[in-house]
């Protein structure tokens, strides 16, 4: 099973993305929990302890080897670098694993005026074409609103899109951007989580402009994740009733998607 989260900043998708990878690692899976997102806390949301977070090197930030891979001397561009480099052997050497889960922080590239065609952008594109296609993992991906680092056959391969959205027009707007960013990539569904729901009104909102063909459930809000992070605790240890909605959400990410169905 192959998962990327996705929505815009502060809508809860680190939550979810932490809480799946615990369920599926309680059952025994063997779980990469990706961190793809500039804005890298999925570790604390796993229970990572944060002395331990500060001292994993983002992918992105690692000099030598992404100029070992490709080719390319650090802050160089307009060189010739190699498009195709070796990334394998990445999730295993460079993440930290604890309760069954095994964490790999990507980092963002700081592009500047060079681009994003730079050895920083190769490697980390290919390193999640690794992940997606290659590794035998359920590889759970946190990842920011845009599909940058996804290319076509990347993104194809991925079992299921899950945008977080929150009840309100602006993150029901990213959805459908995010819902056109992976059809230009081949991807004809994306499905979405409500999170944050404080009662039916704001229930009734997102099932007024969500598909149900395409909510894969319900988040109510509970102040044990706000108090979890405040803590340094992950959610799924102090919020059983998010866990439980999540773990529901997680037998329908188990589900083949329409268009797969349709395919079959």
């Amino acid at each position: 099973m192959k998962i990327a989260i996705m929505g815009k900043g502060g809508v809860g998708k680190t939550t979810l993305a932490a809480i799946l990878a615990r369920l599926y690692a309680a059952e025994g899976r063997p779980v990469l929990a990706v961190d793809a997102d500039p804005d890298a806390n999925l570790g604390l949301a796993l229970g990572f302890a944060a002395a331990a977070l500060r001292k994993l090197t983002p992918v992105a930030a690692m000099n030598e080897l992404i100029a070992e891979r490709t080719g390319a001397a650090p802050g160089s561009f307009g060189l010739l670098f190699k498009i195709n480099p070796l990334v394998a052997d990445i999730p295993d050497r460079f993440s930290l694993t604890q309760n069954g889960v095994k964490l790999l922080v990507m980092g963002t590239v700081a592009t500047g005026g060079a681009g994003c065609v730079c050895p920083e952008h190769v490697v980390l594109r290919r390193l999640l074409q690794n992940l997606v296609m290659e590794r035998e993992e359920v590889v759970i991906m946190d990842m920011e609103a845009g599909l940058e680092h996804l290319g076509r056959g990347t993104a194809a391969m991925v079992d299921r899109f899950v945008t977080v959205i929150e009840p309100g027009a602006r993150s029901v707007q990213t959805y459908e951007k995010i819902r056109r960013l992976a059809a230009d990539l081949g991807v004809r569904e994306v499905s979405a989580v409500a999170n944050k729901v404080r009662g039916p009104a704001d229930e009734e909102f997102i099932r007024a402009r969500i598909p149900a063909a395409a909510l894969l459930g319900v988040i109510h809000y509970d102040d044990n994740v706000i108090r979890a992070d405040k803590e340094g605790i992950s959610p799924f240890e102090l919020s059983p009733a998010v866990t439980g909605e999540i773990r529901g959400i997680k037998e329908a990410v188990g589900q083949p998607r329409r268009n797969e169905e349709a395919e079959g």
